[in-house]
């Protein structure tokens, strides 16, 4: 028998025992409660202490953060030395070999930048008949068009190619920290999620490949807006980001399904409205200007085939034939998985958070897409940093995704060349199925978290949706049938003596304090 066991026996008062979660309304401390950080910890002297309290002077963990990603991004322009200085202008596939590929010098030229030509108004230097007209949406084609004006004149066209890529990393870079920024402002109690982001390998690998950090940007400050109740914000940075990219209007699904559930359809109305107004104000004045030049986004992507990335490359490649209904049976799966998604939100027995949501509507749509550029790694990372924020889980997704990496750009060199140095098509199937299992895996984990929701990283110590504003601590209003079942059978319905779990309980917050209170220090991360 333990000392502890003897004394109360005796009857001595025992101090009381501690939570096995952090205690309510303080900031999580990776290093405390994920075994991949804590072990990770260790190479910088340990979990923080008292002498790391991060929040009580300049060091808050937003400006950390920034400088973190900045120090990642920055080792990503490095990555891509070979290419400026000579691999994307000379020699067939140095580009590939070096893994070091970007669209953004090739596109000043080949879309007419370099003339002075307009994107939208001004037909391409050699328009095909499927593209006479910028390819890309209406925002991410003004974001081109400025890196175009900031470009320099003179020089070669050498010269004003890389000056133009130079521009674009430069205005990436801003991207970058605004979305690490909003990440760590998404879940109040926990900003260190964003260092997944922050110090994700692909963030470095992929960042200035495209403009694909724009949207992400965008999307995830609307997801912070929404995570403080501002609803018509969040729909305003929703419209802009889908300006720039399609995937955002996707997150208008979860945001419906988990609107209904909750009964908050003034907030949903909100952000829908502020989602097509922000949309209409950007593409309108384009739409009247020359509505074919504003169409091309939308007409390129339907007429175009199955690309590199895709599973259905695979299927067109060993059958060695193409598929008319190509769009439809897209279209059909994506369908599919957004219904079941949505039965997810109107089933389970504690109503899912927003961030597993929107991972899981992305996830769908890049894995049924019929096109996967590396890039396209830059939407799911904020999500998956706040829908599963476990580093083994969020490691094991992140090596299968930089394994595609290398292989895609081995490929091309492998098709490129005469010597043919890189892997075959056999072996290209190969890391496009590790994109689709890393991807799958991490799906299955976060559906996992919503379906017990007591292994969920965000809410084993109790916590609701702290990124779901109106919707954390809601009362449901509508479930399907076998959610209330299920609910009543999760081990949280043992907390509330009527049946209903101790979630719809609001957390009180102490008063006066912009970051709760935790252990020896009130901003202790």
């Amino acid at each position: 028998m333990t000392s502890s066991k003897r004394d109360e026996a005796a009857g001595i008062p025992q101090p009381p025992a501690e939570p096995e979660g952090p205690l309510p309304n303080t900031v999580v401390v990776p290093a405390d409660e994920d075994p991949v950080a804590a072990a990770g910890s260790e190479l910088f002297g340990g979990p923080p202490g008292r002498r790391a309290l991060l929040g009580t002077s300049w060091w808050i963990p937003a400006r950390f953060l920034a400088l973190v990603v900045i120090a990642v991004y920055l080792l990503g322009v490095v990555q891509k030395a070979p290419c400026y200085d000579g691999g994307w202008f000379h020699g067939a596939t140095a580009q590939y070999t070096h893994a070091c590929y970007s669209d953004i010098p090739h596109l000043y030229s080949g879309r007419g930048f370099d003339q002075g030509l307009h994107p939208y108004l001004d037909k391409l230097p050699s328009p095909s008949p499927d593209m006479q007209y910028l390819e890309y949406p209406v925002l991410t084609g003004l974001f081109m068009q400025v890196a175009a004006w900031l470009t320099t004149p003179d020089g070669t066209l050498e010269h004003r190619e890389q000056w133009f890529w130079t521009v674009n990393a430069a205005m990436l870079l801003i991207c970058v920290v605004i979305a690490v920024i909003a990440v760590s402002r998404t879940h109040r109690r926990r900003p260190w999620d964003a260092l997944l982001f922050a110090l994700a390998p692909c963030l470095a690998l992929d960042a200035t490949i495209n403009w694909d950090l724009l949207a992400v940007a965008l999307t995830a400050v609307a997801m912070a807006y929404w995570a403080n109740s501002r609803a018509g914000w969040a729909g305003v940075f929703i419209g802009l980001a889908t300006a720039a990219k399609l995937y955002p209007i996707l997150l208008l699904g979860p945001l419906l399904v988990l609107c209904w559930r909750a009964g908050r359809w003034r907030a949903f109305g909100q952000a829908l409205g502020g989602a097509v107004g922000a949309w209409l104000v950007v593409n309108l004045p384009i739409i009247i200007a020359n509505r074919q030049g504003w169409a091309t986004f939308y007409t390129f992507s339907q007429t175009r085939k199955e690309d590199f990335g895709s599973f259905w490359l695979i299927l067109m490649q060993d059958r060695n034939q193409q598929l008319p209904t190509l769009n439809t049976w897209i279209g059909a799966l994506l369908v599919a998985c957004c219904l079941g998604v949505g039965w997810l939100a109107l089933s389970a027995p504690r109503r899912p958070r927003f961030a597993q949501l929107a991972f899981l509507v992305v996830a769908a749509f890049i894995l049924t897409n019929k096109v996967y550029s590396p890039q396209y790694v830059l939407w799911l990372i904020p999500l998956a940093a706040l829908a599963r924020p476990r580093w083994r889980d969020f490691l094991i997704w992140q090596a299968c995704e930089a394994l595609y990496f290398l292989g895609v750009w081995s490929y091309l060199a492998f098709i490129g060349d005469s010597k043919q140095h890189g892997i075959g098509q056999d072996w290209y199937h190969l890391a496009i199925v590790l994109h689709l299992v890393g991807t799958l895996y991490l799906c299955f984990m976060v559906v996992r978290d919503i379906l017990q929701p007591e292994r969920d990283p965000v809410r084993w110590d109790g916590s609701d949706d702290p990124s779901g504003g109106v919707l954390d601590h809601a009362p449901d209003v509508f479930v399907l049938g076998s959610a209330r079942r299920l609910r009543e059978e999760s081990t949280y319905a043992q907390y509330a003596p009527d049946g209903e779990p101790d979630w719809l309980t609001p957390v009180p917050v102490s008063a006066g304090t912009e970051t709760p209170e935790r252990g020896d220090g009130p901003d202790r991360p």
